[in-house]
């Protein structure tokens, strides 16, 4: 995993560069009203610090669409660049209003990060470390805080301050970020596959997962594409094809079905099991609890729950649902080529991408995922423009059970993927059938269990046989067009990836899934801005001088402005080993455990600040408990509510809306900014502080509440997999309101 370790930690230095802006701009103001005598000015003032979150919010109303059409990629570079820009404008600025167009350029680049980097290291990042990722941006933004606030904290202590060079420090290290989003950083592999480049798309993967074999996860990233459709949860019995049957007994036996990996030559036999898998048991059950309690609790927790019940405790990137098989998914081979299937052949991004006809390692890729047997159906199907279905060469070969194959099994988080056939006889006799993509999900551990297959017909395996329980999402595929299937009712056809992407966004926004996704994204962002982050931010000084931090530092010959200075400094720096904490506990866990037990802390914390601001106390226990509240506040927001809305957003929107999706929240995140930035200096004059930390505790019982009822846990599961749960869950939600 080293390739998407090293990957996330390079996008992330775009939130180093954030937090860097934030710090630096918060010392420099100091010394910026002094030089344009801005004291009896101080709506200019404001405007300067203003400026950025301005820029981030105008920039932020477009970049996620932009991101979707042009790539995460592009957009990353675009923001080192404007970082750049920003920071040499700053750096000259020879009067106000130039440095307020250096602050804007700055903005902009803030919003594209703020933006993007979580999708980016999202889109990028294996299922079993992608918490731990995208916590990474909000290391080293607070990381990127410290060191700005020690650098203008040196720099105070000189006998003439440059503000200039403060700011227009920047441009060092923006330009080391452009170099990383130029010459390092690769495109997503997502987006690829939903412009069709494929060729690119796995290269990228191989690259991230250190291994040659990526065909399981290519064939999710197809499967991705899709928004919405008809859903529903199964449970099977599952053995090797070879092992237990052929195709004559499936023929006969009705209850048994086929599996078909993406490897050609590769398929398993299943047999339903009768009541339902744990899953859907489990999930019915909470969808009744839940419309006997009124509702209160979302079917779409319940439904996530019961799969984290049943997760196998496995770390490694090795799915436990066929461990002795090999691997069930590599990109399956097509006996006709299409020359306009990959659209690589075609000059792209100046890259060096050899050509789809000289390169014989991609003659797979100018098919669709999917590889079948032969139907009684489809013998004499004639390939359409849009590259039917192909015969499936029928073998139980399996490779590389004990090497590189069974590193590359499944699609993370002990899933897998797969395809059945069915068909079935119309009224007047002729067959019909189509493909149904199949979500896998271990149930319990894989063990020795020919006892429990002895209904299946040539179930009699000896030896190492294994059978696994399992249950399943199945759905139609992504590349399963049903206008097609009209078009040519001989058989199905498939679409092109980049045809599937295509569609009205209006309308995948009206999704059932993606409306409640929406809902538990803005939620989160407007719920963690008024938590009161923000205050105890504006009333750390205070309370640190309270403490004596203050009058220690003016003993050391320390100005007040360089106190304030490494005040903040010191207050950062104790969020770095909470965050620490965050990104091992966000992936074991998960991102809904962490919030259920940090929100409590900063309720305690609000209230400790409450009442240390009502009662009349000793200075000295005043100073102590203020400063011990205001410390637990920063490490357990920093390890619960600050990264967790954005890791949550970056992960519950399908691939065609994600970029759109999280642009929205990222815009309610920024105008919620505006509004508490603005408003708390009107709530202290008006409430008081101990009125405005009663006023944030509410707000956090509120955001517990709502995590509590709405946030489903995500931990360990492919981004496809989420999509699809929500889809499930907002149609059980329906349902259940209906009956």
């Amino acid at each position: 995993m080293s390739g998407a370790v090293l990957v996330a930690v390079a996008a992330a230095v775009g939130n180093l560069l954030q937090g860097w802006d934030n710090a630096t701009i918060a010392g420099a103001v100091l010394y910026i009203k002094k030089e344009f005598n801005l004291e009896s000015n101080p709506s200019v003032e404001g405007l300067i610090v203003a400026m950025s979150l301005i820029g981030a919010t105008l920039i932020t109303t477009c970049s996620g669409g932009v991101a979707d059409l042009l790539g995460r990629r592009p957009m990353l570079i675009l923001s080192s660049f404007l970082y750049f820009v920003g920071s040499l404008v700053m750096l000259w600025s020879p009067n106000v209003y130039v440095l307020l167009l250096g602050r804007l350029l700055d903005g902009f680049g803030v919003g594209i990060v703020v933006t993007l980097v979580p999708i980016y290291i999202s889109e990028t990042a294996p299922p079993e470390i992608r918490g731990l990722l995208n916590t990474l941006p909000q290391f080293t933004g607070s990381g990127g805080m410290f060191l700005s606030y020690c650098m203008v904290f040196g720099m105070s202590l000189m006998p003439s301050p440059n503000w200039r060079l403060m700011l227009g420090v920047l441009f060092i290290p923006s330009l080391i970020f452009f170099f990383l989003t130029v010459f390092f950083l690769p495109e997503s592999p997502r987006w690829l596959v939903s412009k069709g480049r494929m060729l690119e798309a796995k290269r990228v993967l191989q690259r991230l997962r250190g291994r040659e074999d990526v065909s399981g996860e290519m064939a999710l990233l197809v499967e991705g594409l899709g928004v919405g459709g008809e859903t529903t949860i199964e449970e099977y019995i599952i053995g090797p094809a070879d092992e237990v049957t052929d195709d004559h007994d499936i023929a006969v036996d009705k209850d048994q079905i086929k599996l078909y990996g993406a490897e050609e030559g590769l398929s398993w036999v299943a047999r339903p099991v009768k009541g339902g898998s744990t899953v859907s048991v489990l999930s019915r059950h909470g969808s009744t609890m839940s419309k006997r309690q009124g509702s209160l609790i979302d079917p779409l927790v319940t439904l996530f729950g019961s799969v984290h019940e049943k997760m196998p405790e496995t770390g490694s990137m090795r799915s436990a649902l066929f461990p002795h098989f090999g691997s069930m998914f590599s990109v399956g081979g097509i006996q006709q080529r299409h020359e306009d299937w990959d659209e690589e052949n075609l000059v792209g991004e100046g890259e060096d991408y050899p050509s789809d006809h000289g390169d014989d390692s991609d003659d797979e890729l100018h098919s669709p995922l999917i590889s079948r047997q032969t139907t009684s159906m489809e013998k004499d199907m004639p390939h359409t423009a849009h590259g039917t279905l192909s015969t499936f060469r029928h073998g139980s070969q399996v490779q590389g059970a004990q090497g590189e194959g069974a590193s590359s099994m499944g699609i993370g988080g002990g899933w897998q993927v797969a395809w059945k056939w069915t068909e079935r006889e119309d009224e007047s006799g002729e067959k019909e059938g189509g493909f149904k993509r199949i979500y896998l999900h271990q149930e319990g551990f894989p063990g020795s269990r020919r006892g429990s297959i002895v209904s299946l017909p040539g179930g009699g395996a000896t030896g190492d046989s294994e059978f696994v329980q399992a249950s399943a999402l199945v759905s139609q595929p992504a590349l399963y067009s049903k206008d097609l299937l009209r078009e040519h009712t001989i058989g199905p056809a498939m679409v092109h990836p980049s045809e599937t992407a295509k569609g009205s966004i209006w309308h995948d926004l009206q999704d059932p899934g993606v409306k409640r996704a929406l809902i538990v994204g803005v939620g989160l962002q407007i719920l963690q801005q008024f938590s009161g982050i923000n205050g105890v931010l504006y009333y750390t000084p205070q309370i640190l001088e309270q403490a004596g931090v203050g009058i220690l530092l003016s003993n050391l010959g320390i100005s007040s402005s360089s106190a304030s200075l490494l005040i903040s400094a010191l207050t950062t720096f104790v969020m770095l080993p909470a965050i620490a904490v965050a990104m091992r506990l966000m992936d074991l866990s998960g991102r809904r455990t962490l919030l259920l037990t940090t929100i409590p802390i900063l309720i305690a914390s609000l209230l400790v600040l409450v009442i240390s601001n009502i009662v009349h106390m000793n200075s000295i226990v005043h100073a102590v408990l203020s400063t011990v509240s205001v410390v637990l506040y920063f490490c357990f927001f920093v390890m619960g509510f600050g990264p967790a809305p954005n890791i949550l957003c970056s992960e519950i929107f399908p691939t065609r809306v994600r970029g759109i999706c999280i642009a929205i929240c990222a815009l309610t995140f920024w105008i919620c900014d505006i509004i508490v930035t603005y408003s708390l200096p009107v709530l202290l004059k008006s409430v008081g502080l101990a009125g405005v930390f009663g006023m944030y505790a509410i707000v956090c019982c509120i955001s517990w509440v709502f995590v509590f009822i709405k946030v489903p846990e995500t931990k360990g599961m492919p981004l496809e997999v989420i999509t699809e749960f929500f889809s499930l869950g907002a149609r059980q939600a329906e349902a259940a309101k209906h009956d």
